[in-house]
């Protein structure tokens, strides 16, 4: 709003000290993020205050992790904080009549709001499932298809005649893949699987993001911190790609409007760093699915908006093992109960950030031999995190 407030005084003529500045984008996602971080500590205190007086706990089962019957009856739901203050910053700043701002809203706000029907039914409901499997993929699949449909035919997403759908990828000359190189059919035909396969890899991206995060959410400030790190990476993305000439230095595609996405990113930044002064051990309160559906959500829709998609799997590193793990355990086990009649693990527990807060569970992994502190766990992997950020970075000077 500030932004457009500040466009118009210059349209009027209104000379106005600093109304230049609201034109850089490096400016405006600096000023985005120091909202969104001022919004959660502020907003947050009381927003945490009001969940503790209406009781919103953490229901905790016992599953034998160090220091995990501490947490229960901490407040739930903090996702709103998070929400809130990315709202906030973006509102503020970025040009909400761009494509790229819309997208990124539509999913903050529909994955929040499906992820808030998820804990309001565990939590006031009292129904420790929630929103069934069922209705949350439909949610999600819905929101994919529509962003999906978006990028397709939204004009502004493909200037000039040529509709080719490429994105960025390490090792090869220009930085650029092509999806048509995947599709054995040539001509209008051809033309038409493609764009079915874009869809295809759209859908699949975003519902895989946004599951990946809800897994990881399971230590104290562990997805907040591992968002925060991939979201300053997709803001680099946005900011290189929105440049004639640093798009053009680094090889990449030079996508006009796509620094909004470096705005938008810094909003997310700014709110999970506001969000982890009440979220780090021992935390305050827990994002529940209200933030961690909409933050994969985020995270996906960026890669996808800035031609990264591809580069998701080393970025999101620690979302994808999370993932892995939990599909790997479930798989083995099932195959091991059928062959022998007992159910074996791959790890102690699953997702795998459980794996090195239990002892003495049989299981094919047996390191570390002793259960390792929570705080401990969580900054080994954001560690882990800010490695394959950097070595992501990295891969665009690759070719």
């Amino acid at each position: 709003m500030l932004y457009h407030l500040f466009d118009l005084f210059n349209h009027l003529g209104w000379n106005i000290p600093g109304h230049g500045l609201m034109s850089y984008i490096s400016f405006r996602v600096m000023l985005a993020s120091i909202v969104s971080l001022l919004v959660a500590l502020f907003a947050g205190k009381k927003i945490i205050a009001w969940l503790q007086r209406k009781q919103i706990g953490e229901t905790i089962r016992d599953l034998g992790l160090e220091g995990q019957m501490q947490k229960a009856g901490t407040p739930t739901m903090g996702g709103i904080i998070i929400i809130i203050s990315i709202l906030s910053g973006a509102l503020l700043f970025c040009d909400l009549t761009n494509i790229y701002t819309i997208l990124l809203l539509v999913t903050t706000i529909v994955l929040g709001g499906l992820g808030f029907a998820d804990d309001y039914i565990k939590v006031f409901k009292h129904d420790k499932n929630g929103l069934s499997e069922k209705a949350k993929l439909i949610g999600q699949f819905s929101l994919a298809l529509g962003i999906a449909l978006a990028m397709c035919f939204v004009p502004s997403f493909w200037p000039g005649e040529t509709k080719e759908i490429v994105t960025t990828i390490p090792f090869v000359k220009a930085h650029e893949f092509d999806y048509s190189w995947l599709i054995p059919f040539k001509g209008q035909f051809g033309m038409y699987c493609t764009w079915a396969l874009y869809v295809l890899v759209i859908i699949f991206i975003i519902l895989a993001c946004s599951n990946g995060t809800n897994l990881t959410d399971g230590l104290d400030g562990l997805a907040a911190g591992t968002s925060a790190i991939v979201g300053v990476v997709l803001g680099v993305f946005g900011w290189l790609s929105s440049s004639v000439m640093t798009s053009d230095y680094l090889g990449i595609m030079f996508l006009p409007g796509s620094g909004e996405v470096a705005v938008y990113m810094g909003a997310l930044v700014g709110a999970l760093i506001g969000f982890l002064w009440y979220n780090t051990y021992p935390a305050q309160v827990f994002m529940g699915d209200t933030g961690s559906l909409a933050l994969g959500g985020i995270i996906g829709v960026g890669a996808l908006l800035t031609r990264k998609e591809l580069l998701l799997p080393v970025l999101c590193g620690i979302f994808l093992v999370e993932s892995l793990s939990v599909l790997m355990q479930r798989f083995y086990f099932k195959y091991t109960k059928k062959k022998t009649g007992e159910g074996k693990r791959i790890f102690r527990m699953s997702p795998l950030h459980h794996h090195f807060q239990k002892e003495g569970i049989p299981a094919l992994i047996q390191k570390p031999a002793r259960a390792l502190p929570e705080s401990k766990i969580t900054g080994r992997f954001w560690i882990i995190g800010i490695i394959l950020a950097v070595s992501t970075l990295a891969l665009l000077k690759l070719r």
